[in-house]
Order: structure tokens, then sequence, then C-alpha cells
């Protein structure tokens, strides 16, 4: 039989997912730099794919292979790394592409390529799945029904509460776009300015 979580349950949880997203962390620092930079359609890509990703965590979860990540340092290291490494790879892309303005984009593909972005920076990120580890089953009650569909249900509900809250993050960053567009200075070093947060990322990704 098929359950729904209680009403109390999941006015509980969206608060505390709401709260939890707009705390500052990598990917909402990561959405905001990028919408300020080069508009707010760049924040929105690579806010559906971090929310794309976040699937993955759930799916992950309700079957209980993140349980890997808890137990296993080095399964918990070497998916540090990869993300790590991911992320100095696009800021070594940075370093190299050619003079961008604030606010262009290169094409559609362009787009697209920080939603495939969002996704590989969010499913490279252990911390991710631990914290839905964590955080989905302080929700479930076994009492009323299929754990599993329980973690489901929060994750599609923690989805929702991350994409309006990154989606206005992107929107309210993208404002920064026309005073950023006045300096020369920020304009000449778009690409140094992008690069350093992918490093940044990278750095917090591997050793905090």
């Amino acid at each position: 039989m098929f359950e729904i979580l209680s009403f109390e349950t999941i006015i509980a949880f969206v608060t505390a997912s709401v709260v939890l997203s707009l705390v500052p962390g990598p990917d909402n620092i990561f959405v905001m730099t990028n919408s300020a930079l080069k508009g707010w359609k760049v924040g929105f890509y690579i806010t559906i794919g971090l929310c794309t990703g976040l699937i993955g965590h759930t799916i992950l979860v309700a079957i209980g292979v993140s349980v890997i990540f808890q137990t296993s340092l080095l399964a918990f290291n070497a998916l540090k790394i990869i993300g790590a490494c991911y992320l100095v790879y696009l800021g070594w892309l940075s370093l190299q592409s050619k003079e961008l303005k604030i606010g262009s984009t290169e094409s559609a593909n362009a787009n697209k390529s920080y939603f495939v972005t969002g996704v590989i920076m969010n499913l490279t990120n252990p911390k991710v799945a631990l914290f839905f580890l964590v955080f989905l089953p302080q929700f479930v009650n076994p009492i009323n029904g299929s754990v599993t569909i329980q973690i489901f249900q929060l994750g599609f509900l923690f989805i929702l509460s991350a994409l309006f809250v990154f989606s206005s993050i992107a929107f309210l960053g993208s404002f920064l776009e026309a005073y950023l567009k006045k300096s020369s200075a920020v304009n000449k070093n778009i690409n140094n300015i992008a690069a350093l947060v992918y490093f940044a990322l990278a750095i917090n990704l591997f050793f905090v």
C-alpha cells in the first residue's frame, strides 16, 4: 500500500530543507558567482544540474549504497579526488578559454555544459551523499509504510526546496551583472575569476 508523508512531517522537512539550502556553501556560492558573471540563465542551468544530481543521491540513500561512503574511507576519498580533479580541470579550461564578456555565453551547448557541470559537481561530492544519509532518515517513520518510498518522497521534497532556493539565488545574483559589466577590470579577468572559483571549490571539497 502506498503511503504518503504526514502533513506535519512535510512542513517540518521542507522548512528544514529550505533553511539548509540557504546556508552558504559551495553549491549556492557557485550558482551566485556564475549568475553574477554570466547571467541568470547560466545560474539556472547549474541549478537544474545540481538538483538532477540530488536525484542520484536520493536513489543511493534509498538503496543503502551511501553507507559505503560512510564506512569506507577509501571510497570516500576516491570520490573526493575525482570531484576535486574535475573542478581543477574546469578551472584550467577557464584559464585557457578566450576572453568572454560578462553576461554572454558562447552557445546553447555552452549553457548545457553548465547543467552537466552541476550534475557532476553534485554526484562527485561524497559529503552530499553523507548528508542525505544522515538527514533524510530523521523524517522516516517505519510505522507509516515502506521506508524506501518515504526516502524517495523526502528526496523529491528536498530537490523541490533546493530548486526554489537556488533559482532564487540565481535570479538575485544576476542583478550584480549590470554592476560588474561596468567594471573593465572584472570583464578583462572574468575567466581568471571563474578559474579562481573552480580552484577554491576543489580545495574546499578535497581538504574540508
